[in-house]
């Protein structure tokens, strides 16, 4: 296979080019040469070049001036700017031009190889660093937060006082909330952004490995250990890890928690010594922690260790004022270069309607909708037409919508008891892929079939 970086050599004398060519000849790099600076400034307008050998003295310019149209055209690249001693002061205007090294002639080759592997190096580590900056960018702008009502405006404020301390926050409220976009909120407002950002979901973490994932582990800590694994809390150093479905964590690891919340100190699995660490712990649940508690199945000191601060998120039924700048702005998030219209009539349904999933479930709607449409115009609520379930003995029937009629207005509970049932049909009744697709944990839906009186079927 082609190597796909280039080192490019703008020298005349054929000699040092063949030299250098041969020399490089089974890097992981590709060595082109030209004899001048018209060859190199047209071998960079059709070609990258990441790393360019460039000589002082060329038949038609002098090096020092070819820095700058250089890169003009390859911008990334590292230029090794080669000079004679007495023209020292060459090179001296060369990196004033961008220039990013200078050699010496004569040179030896391994001189001019340490060079090389170290502009490559350069390379890399910049590009790495945008990389970085463009994923922290689109991370950032995920995290916004849309809405006044519900209270969603105190949650803003809360967010802002969050950003700005390493205490450990607790978030809560029902799936789909948005507890995830408050978490990078924190994170990406606080006072710098570039750090870690790490989620972890505990309840699709497997109960025999979570450990393991968590904190970490040696080398023959266990069967099949057969290296040094860094944990999610070590990715996490010097940033945010955000634990979702906090709940779900083990009760024997919750005191393992807490002692990283107390200490700062990290023992890996199998390790006999701790390491200090820096990470703000960001939780969050569905669960009713508090009854949790009082059950034996949550430690009460870790509750209130994590609760430093706690955010409550109202339901997207309880915020219905905020649907109609939610609806715009997921529109356009997920078709950003489409001009789509959403009609009253269809905004009022969206309105009505009770969303057991929340604001992952308006998305999820949407979606479908521009998918499915035949025009600029979408009409989601053609996919909110749920059939009541069959009524029971002393069943009162579901109430109409005012500006809808055809839409039925259920009880909460009814709602979503209907939504798992028809999520269960979709995909089988297989519950981790039910599970996935509602956005909940695995264990979470087992407890709301019991919940709602659904037989589990068969485990899948």
């Amino acid at each position: 296979m082609k190597p796909s970086k280039s080192l490019l050599v703008i020298d005349d004398d054929k000699g040092f080019c063949a030299s250098v060519r041969d020399f490089f000849r089974d890097r992981e790099f590709t060595t082109v040469t030209v004899q001048s600076g018209r060859e190199g400034l047209d071998w960079c307008t059709a070609n990258r070049a990441e790393v360019i050998l460039l000589d002082q003295k060329l038949p038609d310019c002098e090096g020092a001036q070819l820095c700058a149209p250089l890169l003009a055209k390859c911008g990334e690249a590292k230029i090794i700017f080669i000079t004679a001693y007495p023209s020292l002061d060459h090179a001296v205007q060369a990196l004033r031009r961008g220039a990013h090294d200078y050699l010496s002639k004569p040179l030896e080759l391994m001189e001019l190889q340490l060079a090389v592997d170290r502009a490559f190096r350069t390379a890399q580590l910049e590009r790495v660093e945008q990389l970085q900056q463009l994923h922290t960018h689109r991370e950032s702008r995920h995290s916004i937060m849309i809405g006044e009502s519900g209270g969603l405006l105190g949650i803003a404020r809360l967010v802002e006082l969050a950003a700005a301390t390493r205490a450990p926050i607790l978030i809560t409220g029902e799936t789909g909330t948005g507890k995830n976009v408050v978490a990078k909120a924190i994170h990406y407002r606080g006072p710098d952004p570039s750090t870690p950002f790490v989620d972890a979901n505990c309840g699709a973490l497997p109960e025999n490995l979570i450990e393991s994932e968590l904190f970490g582990h040696e080398r023959g800590a266990f069967t099949g250990a057969h290296a040094v694994h860094k944990g999610l809390f070590e990715m996490a150093d010097g940033g945010t890890l955000f634990l979702d479905e906090i709940g779900e964590i083990p009760l024997h690891l919750q005191a393992k928690l807490l002692g990283i919340l107390d200490h700062g100190t990290l023992r890996r699995l199998g390790g006999e010594t701790g390491a200090k660490i820096d990470v703000r712990v960001v939780a969050a649940t569905n669960m009713d922690l508090e009854k949790a508690v009082e059950e034996k199945k949550f430690r009460e000191d870790l509750y209130y260790r994590l609760s430093v601060l706690r955010l409550h998120l109202p339901p997207l039924r309880e915020r219905t004022g905020d649907i109609e700048e939610l609806s715009r702005y997921l529109m356009k998030d997920i078709a950003p270069d489409q001009e789509l219209i959403l009609p009253d009539k269809e905004l009022h349904a969206l309105c009505a309607y009770p969303w057991p999933g929340n604001v992952r479930e308006l998305k999820n709607i949407l979606e479908r909708a521009i998918i499915l449409r035949t025009g600029g115009t979408i009409y989601p609520s053609r996919l909110l037409e749920p059939k009541a379930p069959a009524a029971g003995p002393g069943a009162t029937a579901p109430l109409a919508c005012p500006d809808c009629p055809g839409l039925p207005i259920l009880p909460l509970d009814d709602m979503e008891k209907l939504h798992i049932v028809k999520a269960l049909a979709a995909f089988d009744h297989n519950h981790t892929r039910t599970a996935e697709a509602l956005g909940i944990a695995r264990s979470t839906l087992l407890r709301k079939l019991d919940q709602h009186c659904l037989k589990p079927g068969d485990s899948k």
